[in-house]
């Protein structure tokens, strides 16, 4: 097999990752372009949701994920006071056939990129290689990269996949005029900390909300030291009339936002002092982008943030890159790497994608803390019941896993199936 039949994954991200074992595994050739010059774990937390576990088992994955990765047991709701709300069992605690993880982001891409150094060999990811531009004609499609030292290289392949996130080359190659990413009105500050379990040990914790002052806390790394503690990611959001800098390293000051969290202190768990106590805080501005019409342009096509970029209110940015991923391999894998793949992937995911892009922005499973925030204008009540009845709450987060793929019923109509 030639070099030029390759497929060219731009970014070692996590779609890109994913999207290199899927086509491994279809017996696809292809070849992973790294922009950084060599891949750190960085970034905090993230949840992969049963959908997304779904697919990685199918990659022999689900061991080594558990190993490092903390098997959610529940989903809670708090208001800021922290009176519980709602909560509700997680993955296979909820009957899920696949689980749910908490995870450091960094701990999945090393998982990740192991796997895909192993199964594509060593030169199956190259570093130092970033896009700056892609072009293609009736038969292939060329990338085009620049080095560090400002060295510029030409590859060839059969087809081209933008996985280079919302800062993405390709998708501005295509969209010239688009924009900048569309700022919800929340910016977002978050850390990690060594704490001891709080609640089950295991909870997705949701409190609060944007107006006045959102967290959404979990652990993401069991028994990091002697004494037992997790390594446990907190974000703390807020409506802001300004947008943080774009910048996924960028520094946040507490100054700028612990005021808000600085009388939460439960029983369950002291938020303030968790925050005051983070080493490393970083900002980063809640930001999303209108959903494209289409991805795919003959050979090359998007995948992952640099096709759908999503406002992190649902849990399920990574989660829909790896769906992304399946899909575009099972399409080549049953017509071969063209452009009649291509579109099949790009019919299949664009509308489902864009529906999960627009109930992020108005209908997250978040909705349950506005809606608790509304009816009690943010102050303590006596009874949750009162309030909002179990099966309302119970159909939000029911309507939010129906269009995000992962409805408890769907997917174990998909078990039986598959």
């Amino acid at each position: 097999m030639t070099k030029d039949s390759e497929v060219l994954i731009v970014g070692a991200g996590i779609g890109g990752l994913t999207l290199a074992l899927t086509l491994h595994r279809a017996g696809i050739a292809c070849r992973v372009f790294e922009a950084v010059p060599e891949i750190k774990p960085l970034g905090v937390g993230i949840n992969l949701l049963p959908h997304a576990t779904r697919e990685l088992a199918e990659l022999g994955l689900l061991e080594p994920l558990a190993s490092v990765a903390v098997t959610t047991r529940e989903s809670a709701f708090f208001n800021r006071h922290g009176q519980l709300i709602y909560r509700e069992p997680a993955g296979r605690h909820a009957g899920y056939p696949y689980p749910q993880f908490s995870i450091h982001r960094g701990d999945l891409q090393t998982i990740l990129l192991a796997a895909v150094r192993e199964r594509l060999g060593p030169d199956g990811v190259l570093t130092d290689r970033r896009c700056v531009g892609a072009s293609q004609d009736e038969t292939g499609a060329t990338a085009e990269f620049v080095d560090a030292a400002g060295g510029r290289h030409r590859v060839r392949g059969s087809a081209i996949v933008a996985c280079d996130g919302i800062h993405s080359v390709i998708r501005k190659q295509f969209y010239p005029d688009e924009g900048a990413p569309r700022y919800s009105g929340v910016n977002m500050w978050r850390g990690t900390i060594k704490a001891p379990p709080f609640l089950s040990g295991a909870s997705m914790v949701r409190a609060g909300w944007l107006k006045h002052g959102k967290m959404v806390i979990y652990p993401i790394r069991e028994n990091v030291d002697a004494a037992g503690n997790q390594l446990v990611n907190w974000v703390a959001e807020i409506e802001a009339p300004k947008p943080a800098r774009r910048d996924w390293n960028g520094v946040g000051r507490l100054e700028d936002f612990f005021p808000a969290f600085a009388d939460w202190k439960f029983d369950w768990l002291d938020v303030a002092a968790m925050i005051e106590q983070t080493e490393t805080i970083l900002e980063y501005p809640m930001v999303d982008q209108d959903p494209l019409p289409r991805w795919t342009f003959g050979r090359i096509t998007l995948l992952g943030d640099a096709a759908h970029p999503m406002v992190p209110r649902g849990s399920n940015g990574a989660g829909q890159a790896i769906v992304d991923a399946r899909v575009l391999a099972d399409r080549c894998g049953e017509l071969g790497v063209c452009p009649e793949a291509l579109q099949a992937y790009d019919r299949e995911r664009v509308k489902a994608t864009g529906d999960v892009v627009l109930m992020n922005r108005k209908a997250p499973p978040d909705k349950i803390l506005q809606v608790v925030y509304e009816r009690t204008q943010g102050q303590r009540f006596e009874r949750i019941e009162d309030v909002v009845s179990v099966d309302e709450l119970s159909q939000i987060a029911n309507q939010y896993r129906s269009v995000a793929g992962f409805h408890l019923d769907d997917m174990r109509a998909k078990q039986q199936v598959g």
